[in-house]
């Protein structure tokens, strides 16, 4: 049992940082679009990205299984220990910086079912982040939201791998 829970923990956790790397490495290019441009890509990031976000949570909570199933005190549970607060970390950041701009980008974007639930979470509070700041000062903080939660996940991938191969 441990050896699975291992490989699908190292399997969410590469899934949940391949989005946030991926949406990293755009962030050179993206800089230099104008607004419109940008603006109608943002848009299509949503249905297929939304769907590998739920590996996240979904490495998070394995990555707690982890903790458990490992002895205590050895190398391999603080690795895991440290993964799993770089998780927590990569997801407190996605709620604190990115998902507050999603919502902005999404204002005019019809979303139906899961979707519409998800994003409407935190509306409010995206309204009034908007408010506050041109879409230069967003974009900025969406991107470079996406280049913490990167080096967040493969810090992250880095230590569990280390502590499944001891």
């Amino acid at each position: 049992m441990l050896v699975t829970v291992e490989v699908l923990t190292i399997v969410l956790v590469a899934i949940a940082t391949a989005l946030a790397l991926a949406h990293a490495l755009e962030l050179p290019g993206k800089l230099r679009l104008p607004r419109d441009v940008y603006q109608a890509i943002q848009a299509i990031y949503y249905p297929g990205f939304t769907i590998g976000g739920a590996a996240e949570p979904a490495a998070l909570l394995l990555t707690a299984a982890l903790l458990f199933l490992m002895p205590s005190g050895t190398a391999a549970f603080w690795l895991t220990v440290g993964a799993f607060a770089g998780l927590l970390a990569m997801h407190a950041a996605y709620w604190i910086l990115t998902h507050p701009v999603n919502n902005f980008w999404l204002k005019d974007t019809q979303l139906g079912g899961t979707g519409a639930r998800f994003f409407a979470f935190g509306a409010p509070r995206a309204s009034a982040v908007a408010d506050k700041e041109d879409w230069t000062a967003l974009r900025d903080r969406w991107e470079r939201s996406h280049v913490v939660r990167a080096v967040l996940g493969l810090v992250s991938l880095v230590l569990l791998a280390t502590a499944i191969a001891l």
